[in-house]
C-alpha cells in the first residue's frame, strides 16, 4: 500500500518540541468530583463512544470521560486534531500514514487504523497536506521515530 502524503512519523522528540510549537496546553477533563489536567499533545486519537469519550495516548494507557465527543472537539486545537470521521477525531502529530483502498484509512502511529468518511475525505486530505506544509516551513528535517 502506497502513504501519499505522510512521508515518515514523527519522532516522540519531534512530538515533544511542536507541542511548544502549536500552543498545545494541557486539557482539563472533569471525573467524580474533582478535574484533572492531561498534556494535550499526548492524546493519540479520541474516539466517541455515546455521550463518553475515550481518549488513546502515545502511551498505551486508555482514559473515559462523560462529555461527548463535540464537546471535547470544541477543546482541542484545531491546529493538529481533526475529524475524520463522525466517530473519532485524531491528532496529526502522531498520523504514520493515509492508505487508499474501498475506504480511506488513516494509519496512526500506535497501530490504529481510522477510517476517514467519504463526506470528509477531500477535507481531511487537504487539512493534512496544509499540516505537512506548516511543520516543513517551521522545522526541516525532523528527526524519524
Amino acid at each position: 500500500m502506497k502513504t501519499p502524503l505522510v512521508a515518515r512519523p514523527l519522532s516522540k522528540v519531534a512530538v515533544e518540541q511542536l507541542a511548544g510549537e502549536f500552543d498545545l496546553s494541557d486539557l482539563t477533563l472533569p471525573f467524580w468530583g474533582y478535574r484533572k489536567k492531561m498534556p494535550m499533545h499526548r492524546i493519540v486519537r479520541l474516539e466517541g463512544e455515546g455521550n463518553y469519550t475515550l481518549f488513546h495516548f502515545a502511551d498505551g494507557s486508555q482514559l473515559i470521560v462523560s462529555l461527548t465527543l463535540k464537546k471535547m472537539e470544541s477543546r482541542l486545537s484545531s491546529k493538529v486534531f481533526v475529524r475524520p470521521h463522525k466517530k473519532n477525531i485524531i491528532n496529526l502529530l502522531y498520523l504514520e500514514g493515509i492508505y487508499p483502498g474501498q475506504q480511506l484509512c488513516a494509519g496512526l502511529v500506535n497501530g490504529d487504523r481510522v477510517e476517514v468518511s467519504r463526506r470528509k475525505a477531500s477535507r481531511f486530505i487537504k487539512q493534512v497536506k496544509g499540516f505537512q506544509q506548516e511543520l516543513k516551513t517551521m522545522y526541516t528535517p525532523w528527526p524519524v521515530a
